[in-house]
């Protein structure tokens, strides 16, 4: 997301003030997430862009965003926004670990942001702020381990908000682990990858395992997925770049204009230029 700390390269996690972030950033507000998994707790009003859809978020939620998104911060009056920002590395510990990182809160099939409501901002600012810059300046260990801590009740709270239902069907976390890694790899490669081979050879799978296991998580299969990715990546450009269907076309990775148009075509029944 970032121009990263010190902390989160030594140890895979840090946490910062929304303007600490910026001032680093060269005062700009977009960043991208890397590879880390980020939680924003927002304290007041803010629009939170991610992926080119903006997302108003009112003081007193949490943002969860998982690997590979591109982020833009809106203003705010006072900037009270704390972000939290990890790598997988550093939270997983188990497979509980595991199965909370690869959770819907990262990896929202609906949405590439998962919010959810906290009430107690007072409490927010003695844990993450307070407390852990104790823990921080007397005893590396115990920071980790309040952090780790941390990260955890923040998501288990988050998960009292994802439907028992929706939480029921991620039962084969194997499938979701190399699903979700399937789908950061689609974030950071469509442009230049649109084979199944290629992201199963990323995975050291096969690529009828990779459709086997995202027909089982999502529905459909792993070229489905892909195509919809370009799909979406063509109408959200059209949208909001103000670039053209040339120049669309190039920045997808295709290598002219006809071809572009025929795949989109082919899977919409549509011409680029009608799904503005």
């Amino acid at each position: 997301m970032y121009v990263i700390t010190d902390q989160l390269k030594n140890l895979g996690f840090s946490i910062n003030t929304l303007n600490n972030i910026i001032q680093r950033n060269n005062n700009k507000r977009s960043f991208n997430t890397l590879e880390y998994f980020c939680i924003y707790i927002i304290i007041e009003d803010i629009t939170l862009e991610v992926e080119n859809i903006p997302h108003p978020i009112k003081g007193g939620h949490i943002a969860f965003v998982g690997p590979q998104k591109q982020i833009v911060f809106g203003e705010t009056k006072r900037g009270e926004v704390y972000i939290i920002a990890f790598s997988s590395s550093f939270y997983e510990r188990s497979g509980k670990d595991s199965m909370f990182i690869n959770s819907r809160l990262f990896f929202n099939y609906d949405s590439d942001v998962f919010i959810a409501p906290f009430e107690n901002i007072k409490e927010m600012n003695i844990v993450f702020m307070g407390r852990m810059h104790n823990f921080q300046h007397k005893d590396e260990s115990l920071y980790v381990s309040a952090a780790h801590n941390a990260i955890e009740r923040l998501i288990l709270d988050a998960f009292l908000h994802i439907p028992a239902e929706t939480l029921k069907k991620d039962i084969k976390f194997d499938y979701l682990h190399y699903v979700n890694r399937f789908k950061v790899l689609l974030q950071r490669d469509y442009k230049k990858a649109k084979k199944v081979s290629h992201y199963a050879n990323e995975l050291n799978i096969t690529p009828r395992k990779l459709t086997e296991m995202t027909e089982y998580v999502l529905g459909k299969t792993a070229k489905h997925i892909i195509i919809e990715k370009l799909i979406n990546e063509c109408k959200k450009s059209l949208s909001f770049s103000g670039n053209n269907i040339s120049e669309i076309a190039y920045d997808l990775g295709f290598s002219n204009e006809g071809n572009f148009s025929n795949f989109i075509k082919k899977h919409t029944g549509k011409n680029p230029s009608e799904m503005k």
